[in-house]
């Protein structure tokens, strides 16, 4: 009885503990991500606080972070630029409403057709995503854009030499300190104590406070101010949709890739309806809307927080900044946060991925680098459909490979072709190949029962196969097609001019017979 009651306590500290690492990690975070979207930095910070919140209360995932994220900031930009704030407060209820939509229709079953591939370069690109993140806080000015960082202007030698000693010692204290105790998380102690040494030091660095102020008070109810009008819904509608999408997209393989690393699994319909509520709520309270956030994941993970109490002490923490430690938080030193990041970048690349290279086949390792290329140079959501796209085409190719025919001749004069291999868009032409009507007997017979039809493409494949056999004066039939493949053939209907030859009854005892 004492033995789980410690274990729960340590549980509770471990899950607080960690709560309190994120909230310090997600502040400049938050900020910087308000400030891509073109919004004021406390729109950022109520929507990590509310969309942390109530994501771990009613989500599906354990241990999962969720907030305002660059993945969605980029997209916002322009509607923010175009018809102002307001209206992003009705996309973001908009895009909550679908979300929530998609969770009740059970869709997130399919984040499993996601090939592993893919998700190595999701991960790999959002560790890049992450890292490149950080730059700026090296820069005294950085131009507005997702590469201005390419030509901002650099600290001077003193402070990027600070800067750069400050950002090495918080990584090697959450390097080296786990491997002493874990009974503080290895970032809230690195975060402390380099703010320590920078004030207790007066060394002058660049703080939390020098980005913007965190300060203000609870967030308060708020119904846009738009005209409620099908223009306004023609705006937002497609904004919301393609926001949507980002979110469940980056939630549901953030939440894949937890359940690799704690052995666990999520539910990712919960998630999806979590995603969606919370949005609703923080449109509703001037928040810019979110989703999962990969990077204070792998912080909350590491750091012990493996339960939906970490992400609900993360959002009453950052709530608590807001309201009454604004002060304190201010004083924190960037560098002590970017060390932060940076041991998140190197704990969430895989860098086994290498290894793979002479091991995996050559169209996966693409598949892999595709990805990660495409997620930093667009989006996370562009990136998964290029790489399901180009796995779908290269399985295409590998089978279409595969189809080939075994001719037989019978007694009677007809010829067997026992097809082997499936017969789809890619195969298509392939199939055509196969066959001689000009050399073929008066009947020919296709065997099936170690095949079958896919597509529409593969209908007409048959079509054209059956109209040149007829124009040779000579019968097509078609043999041991499985119950899917004559119902596709059925409602094809005119479109295919082949004779189906029932399948041969082998008289076995049955009920019928008995």
């Amino acid at each position: 009885m004492f033995a789980l009651y410690y274990k729960h306590a340590a549980g509770v500290k471990d899950d607080v503990l960690s709560g309190l690492t994120v909230a310090l990690a997600l502040v400049p975070e938050a900020v910087a991500f308000a400030f891509v979207a073109g919004v004021d930095p406390l729109v950022g910070l109520y929507a990590a606080f509310m969309v942390g919140l109530i994501t771990a209360l009613i989500g599906g995932r354990p241990g999962m972070i969720s907030g305002a994220t660059g993945a969605l900031a980029v997209v916002m930009v322009a509607l923010v630029a175009d018809h102002g704030v307001e209206y992003l407060f009705a996309t973001v209820v908009l895009m909550g409403v679908f979300q929530i939509i998609f969770g009740l229709c059970k869709l997130g079953k399919f984040i499993r057709m996601v090939p592993f591939p893919v998700m190595l370069g999701f991960v790999n690109g959002l560790a890049i995503v992450i890292f490149l993140a950080q730059i700026p806080q090296f820069q005294t000015s950085t131009p507005e854009g997702k590469w201005g960082w390419l030509s901002g202007d650099w600290l001077v030698s003193t402070e990027m030499l600070l800067m750069l000693s400050l950002v090495i010692a918080t990584m090697l204290i959450m390097h080296f300190l786990p491997k002493l105790t874990r009974v503080v998380p290895a970032g809230l102690v690195a975060i402390v104590g380099i703010a320590a040494v920078v004030i207790l030091g007066g060394l002058d660095t660049k703080t939390v406070g020098d980005i913007a102020s965190i300060g203000g008070g609870l967030p308060p109810f708020h119904i846009a101010n738009v005209p409620m009008t099908f223009e306004t819904l023609y705006i937002i509608f497609p904004y919301a949709i393609i926001l949507a999408a980002i979110g469940l997209i980056e939630s549901l393989l953030t939440m894949s890739v937890i359940d690799e690393m704690t052995d666990t699994r999520g539910q990712g319909n919960r998630v999806c309806i979590g995603q969606g509520t919370s949005n609703i709520v923080t449109g509703f309270f001037g928040g810019m809307g979110g989703c999962a956030m990969i990077g204070q994941s792998m912080i909350n993970i590491s750091s012990g927080g493996l339960r939906n109490l970490s992400g609900i002490s993360a959002a009453l923490f950052l709530l608590s900044f807001i309201l009454f430690a604004s002060p304190l938080i201010e004083m924190i030193p960037v560098a002590a946060l970017v060390g932060v990041m940076f041991m998140v970048v190197i704990g969430t690349f895989e860098w086994g991925s290498f290894n793979l290279f002479n091991k995996i086949p050559r169209e996966d390792a693409f598949v892999g680098v595709l990805v990660t290329v495409v997620t930093v140079l667009t989006d996370l959501a562009i990136a998964v459909v290029v790489g399901v796209i180009a796995t779908a085409l290269v399985f295409a190719w590998k089978n279409a490979k595969h189809i080939y025919v075994v001719p037989k001749d019978l007694e009677s004069g007809e010829r067997v072709y026992e097809m082997h291999g499936p017969l789809f868009f890619a195969s298509a032409h392939r199939f055509g190949e196969l066959f001689d009507p000009q050399q073929d007997p008066d009947e020919v017979i296709i065997d099936f029962a170690h095949s079958r039809v896919a597509d529409h493409s593969a209908i007409e494949a048959i079509d054209n196969l059956a109209e040149k056999y007829t124009k040779a004066g000579k019968n097509l039939h078609l043999r041991h097609l499985s119950s899917e493949c004559k119902e596709l053939l059925e409602k094809a209907g005119d479109l295919v001019e082949v004779n189906i030859k029932e399948d041969p009854h082998y008289h076995i005892a049955d009920d019928k017979l008995a």
